[in-house]
Formats: structure tokens, C-alpha cells, sequence
């Protein structure tokens, strides 16, 4: 399998002087990542390990574009460090599989290692298990793919079907809910003016207009088709 030829690398690192990065991240500003840095600090020290550089940022794991995380890993390219140790897996990245798979065949690549505090089947620095999670890792990341390739085939045939050569909907945007619509309905029954309604749920007095002369048009459309 593919997945397993990428991986035949042996990764050496003297882990009796090895310098480890800290990479901390939360997710909110409500939210701190000073327990992440004492804890990780202190097992490193436990370790003999030293702390070079702590990459710390707010901000969501799914984001693939992190400042402080591209940082990192450009350092790695330019072995700064021999490891990056995270509080869990989470808090390194949320992109799904496929990009675990990617990053973690990256610092393979510079010959740094990946080591979870909380979830230490998964640190790259134990070579027993080392290759077996690369290869399962694989396989799961081109799962992912075909999952996710086969799903957008899915929908574009569904709109397609629809009268959608391109993937996009059929026809104009609605530019109000149905909640405003309701509320339109409702504030004109009891007497206020379309410029008010408007003015009331923050929409075009125009788009007012065309809420609540919907129904009168085929009630007029109806009666012609009768007469």
C-alpha cells in the first residue's frame, strides 16, 4: 500500500537531547491555554526535554489557515526543534483524518517527532507503533476522501437533476426567512404600513411588497383563469 512506502523512513531522534516545540491552542478567548504550557512544560522537564519555542493561539481547530500553527511547522522544516508536543490530538488539529495523515507525514518528513501528552499510543517517538499508525492513518485518510469526493458527486446529481447544469441552486436567493415572512404577514394585518413593516424586520420596503402581495397575485392570476 502506498501509505506504507511513504513511511519506511526511520525517524532518529536522541530523545536525551531532544528539544521539544509546545503547541497550544483554544478555541474562544473565554478559554486559556496557560494550563496546556505548565503542563507540557513540566512533562518535558520530566522528559530532559527542552522547551524551545511555544507556539500558543485562540482560534478554531478546523481552521486550516493558523497563523501560529504555519509557523510551526515551517520551523520544523528548518529543524528547529526534534518534537512538538500537544496537550491531545484536538488541540493540534479538528480538519479531520486526511489532515492528520498530512501534517504528521510532514514531520516524519523533517524528522520531528509528534507527541500527545494525553494520548501517548499516538506519539510518533515509539517506534513499535510508529508505522502501524501511519498506515492506519493512510488507509482512513483515503476513506475520507472517497467519502467526501462521492458525497459532492451525490449532490451535483441531485441539482442536476433539478435543472442545475452547474451545482449552483435554480433561481434567485430568497433574501428573507420565513420567520420575517410570517412577521410581515402579521404586523400588516394589523395595520402598519409597508415602510414600517420594513423598517420593523430590517428589509427592503420593496421586498415587503413582494411578501405580501405574493398570495393577491394568484388570487388574481386564479380569477382570470376563470373568468
Amino acid at each position: 500500500m502506498q501509505s506504507c512506502v511513504l513511511f519506511t523512513k526511520i525517524l532518529v531522534i536522541n530523545m536525551s537531547d531532544l528539544k521539544a516545540a509546545l503547541y497550544v491552542r483554544v478555541s474562544t478567548d473565554r478559554q486559556s491555554y496557560e494550563n496546556q504550557i505548565a503542563e507540557l512544560t513540566n512533562f518535558c522537564k520530566a522528559r530532559g526535554y527542552t522547551v524551545a519555542e511555544v507556539y500558543k493561539e485562540t482560534i478554531s481547530g478546523k481552521e486550516a489557515e493558523r497563523p501560529e500553527f504555519k509557523r510551526m511547522l515551517e520551523d520544523a522544516a528548518k529543524h528547529k526543534f526534534d518534537a512538538i508536543v500537544v496537550w491531545a490530538l484536538d488541540r493540534f488539529t479538528r480538519e479531520g483524518t486526511g489532515k492528520v495523515w498530512h501534517y504528521l507525514s510532514l514531520l516524519r518528513q523533517y524528522n520531528v517527532a509528534f507527541i500527545s501528552y494525553t494520548e501517548s499510543y499516538l506519539n510518533t517517538d515509539n517506534e513499535l507503533v510508529r508505522d502501524v499508525l501511519f498506515s492506519i492513518l493512510g488507509a482512513l485518510a483515503k476513506q475520507e476522501r472517497l467519502k467526501i469526493s462521492q458525497r459532492t458527486k451525490s449532490a451535483l446529481e441531485l441539482v442536476k437533476a433539478r435543472g442545475s447544469k452547474s451545482g449552483r441552486p435554480i433561481g434567485r436567493p430568497k433574501t428573507y426567512t420565513a420567520e420575517q415572512e410570517a412577521k410581515a404577514k402579521e404586523l400588516r394585518a394589523q395595520g402598519q404600513s409597508y415602510n414600517a413593516i420594513a423598517k420593523a424586520l430590517g428589509l427592503n420596503p420593496g421586498i415587503v411588497y413582494k411578501i405580501l402581495t405574493k398570495g393577491m397575485k394568484t388570487a388574481r392570476e386564479q380569477k382570470s383563469t376563470n373568468s
